[in-house]
């Protein structure tokens, strides 16, 4: 992957991260201090996870070599899918809610609840033999900066920024797969 790739990646993977945060700003009116600590839990956990999802990829690669740019761009659209799809639905109170329970346990789970695609887009990275330590590492510095960021404009401007993110964060994972299928296709250089 191209440098411009692995950061056009990292700030996808970390827009629901930041939507979230940006949801608990706009809930908690955090201290500078506070959205650091939360920016270092979602950062780490964003880290993990495609790291997983690449290790269960590696195991898989072998039976799936044919078609691997294919999944790749299925995982990526797949997942760049669902976070345009939810940038456009309205958020509820209980929504809301949901984002921003207190304690660690509340940020532990809503961590891990916006990672949980970063493994899936680990499983593709696997497929094409990209350097996972390099784009583990961006994924978690980019998510720690974004959701640091996010709860501090939270607690300005409230939860309506964080939708445009995560759409954004969406159209930029579709392009990816579909540049990484073209490129395999031979269709792009």
């Amino acid at each position: 992957m191209t440098p411009l790739a692995i950061v056009v990646l990292s700030l996808s993977m970390s827009a629901d991260a930041f939507a979230a945060a940006v949801g608990r700003g706009a809930a908690h009116r955090p201290d500078f201090a506070t959205a650091v600590r939360n920016g270092l839990v979602f950062g780490v956990i964003e880290a993990i996870t495609p790291l997983i999802g690449w290790g269960l990829g590696v195991m898989a690669a072998g039976f799936v070599e044919q078609v691997d740019h294919w999944i790749a761009f299925g995982l990526l659209g797949a997942v760049g899918s669902k976070l345009l799809w939810e940038a456009f639905q309205p958020t509820t109170e209980g929504e809301v809610a949901a984002v921003v329970r207190r304690g660690m346990l509340g940020l532990v789970a809503t961590a891990v609840g916006t990672s949980i695609d970063a493994a899936a887009v680990g499983v593709g990275l696997a497929f094409i033999g990209a350097n996972i330590w390099i784009i583990a590492a961006a994924i978690g510095f980019t998510t720690f900066v974004a959701t640091t960021l996010g709860m501090l404009i939270g607690k300005v401007v409230g939860v309506r920024f964080g939708k445009i993110a995560e759409g954004l964060g969406g159209v930029a994972l579709i392009a990816i797969g579909l540049s990484i299928l073209l490129e395999h296709l031979g269709v792009i250089g």
